[in-house]
């Protein structure tokens, strides 16, 4: 801004000297001396808050017209040999000008061996009174300025950070009672929508979770109650009389045992799957024959379902290397050939078959039993899940199982990179496939 207002100063009198310098060229012109041609230039121009001099070679004074006590002088620092116009500033109280001269001098020939200077100054005193009424008016804005940025700052962010303290309110009164409640999203679009969106989608997925372990917690409770009552009541009934046969002890004890032995099933199967919800159960890989694995698993289960009048088909298999947790993989294998017995009938036939493949081993188990309903399909491997009360008494009167069983071949499977699936189903029976990664976990431990 000072440079402007300086630059303005010395055009103002660039202009002056251009003005005077045609005058006094065409007073010479007209056949008159040094003297009176800058006389009659003086007269002929206006000179607003200047003060102008002219002067012959040797620097003497010519003409003059002065701004009252103000008069313009040729500085010390001028070069008398050059044409152009030349600018000086005089800072301080000199030649009566208290805020600073500025001077511009040219030099003009008159003939080969002479010549006069025209000085023209100014006071810059012109320049610094607009400084200083800038700067009044800055000390009067900035301020201004300042207060009214803070308050169109301090409302643009109230009225934005609005969302932010409902949502803020809103995620405060959400607990465990009220998961169900969402986030208000009023833009989808934008990065707070975005965030509510996401913070939702967070809720939902906890709201999931807990409604998970709530049934489950229920559907355990539930599935402990029947056991327990059952050993508690043939226990306060054997008590309730002293004299009893020994048969009667014998029985009582036997119910009392295979109660045990459910309860126990139960526990063991939610702490295995406890565990593998919490990363707890890592797989211990080791180098086995799936085949061999498949025929002892099938041995394992023709106890049971002798006793049922079931008979297990295991097809012969080619030898196969295979490398995964045998312990888990023998656990799987059992639980779906122990859900294939409850559900198969007297003289019923249980069918287990491996299959090489270039990409994945295919291990099938398919019963004759009642199969499963159509309705129940999409269910069949969530925990304590049961079909249909029919199908779940036909369960209990030949097992422990509680709904467990499919949930924890699922888990298995899935550990191994596999797959477990329901491929069919009707009263003639049911199928179920078990797709093992051909190269087993050596790949994922790897990674």
């Amino acid at each position: 801004m000072m440079h402007k207002l300086y630059g303005r100063l010395d055009a103002g009198l660039q202009t002056t000297m251009e003005g005077t310098v045609r005058l006094f060229l065409h007073e010479k012109e007209e056949g008159e001396d040094d003297r009176r041609s800058a006389g009659s230039a003086m007269r002929k121009y206006y000179y607003p808050r200047q003060a102008i001099a002219v002067f012959d070679h040797d620097g003497g004074l010519l003409k003059e017209q002065s701004l009252g006590n103000l008069h313009a002088f040729l500085p010390a620092s001028i070069a008398l040999d050059k044409d152009g116009l030349q600018f000086h500033t005089l800072h301080g109280s000199q030649m009566g000008a208290d805020g600073g001269l500025r001077t511009v001098v040219q030099r003009i020939r008159t003939s080969p061996q002479s010549a006069v200077f025209i000085a023209i100054c100014q006071p810059m005193e012109d320049a610094s009174g607009d400084l200083e009424l800038l700067g009044g008016i800055l000390c009067l804005a900035i301020p201004f300025t300042m207060i009214l940025t803070a308050a169109g700052g301090w409302f643009l962010a109230r009225k934005s950070l609005a969302p932010v303290v409902v949502m803020s309110e809103c995620a405060r009164r959400i607990g465990a009672k009220n998961l169900s409640e969402r986030l208000p999203v009023i833009n989808p679009h934008d990065e707070l929508g975005n965030l509510a969106t996401t913070f939702n989608e967070l809720l939902a997925r906890l709201h999931r979770a807990l409604m998970q372990q709530r049934q489950f917690m229920a559907d355990a409770s539930h599935e402990l109650r029947n056991p327990v009552s059952v050993i508690r009541t043939t226990s306060e009934v054997m008590m309730g009389r002293v004299e009893r046969g020994v048969s009667e002890y014998r029985e009582a004890l036997a119910r009392i045992g295979d109660q045990a032995r459910r309860v126990t099933r139960i526990i063991e199967d939610m702490f295995t799957l406890a565990r593998a919800d919490a990363g707890g159960r890592e797989l211990k890989p080791q180098d086995f024959y799936l085949d061999e694995l498949v025929t002892e698993a099938a041995r394992a289960a023709g106890a049971l379902a002798e006793r049922k009048g079931v008979n297990i088909e295991c097809a012969p298999a080619l030898e196969t290397l295979y490398r995964g947790d045998e312990e888990l993989l023998r656990q799987m294998l059992l639980n779906l050939l122990d859900n294939a017995i409850k559900y198969t009938p007297e003289e019923g036939k249980i069918s287990l078959r491996l299959v090489q493949g270039d990409s994945s081993h295919i291990i099938t188990i398919a019963d004759t039993g009642v199969g499963i309903p159509i309705e129940a399909r999409p269910h069949i491997f969530e925990r304590f899940y049961r079909a249909d009360k029919a199908r779940s008494r036909v369960g209990e009167a030949n097992g422990v199982g509680v709904g467990l069983g499919l949930s924890i071949a699922k888990w298995i499977t899935e550990a191994h990179g596999g797959r477990l699936t329901l491929q069919h189903s009707d009263s003639d029976g049911s199928v179920f496939v078990v797709s093992l990664p051909a190269h087993g976990i050596t790949r994922q431990l790897d990674q």
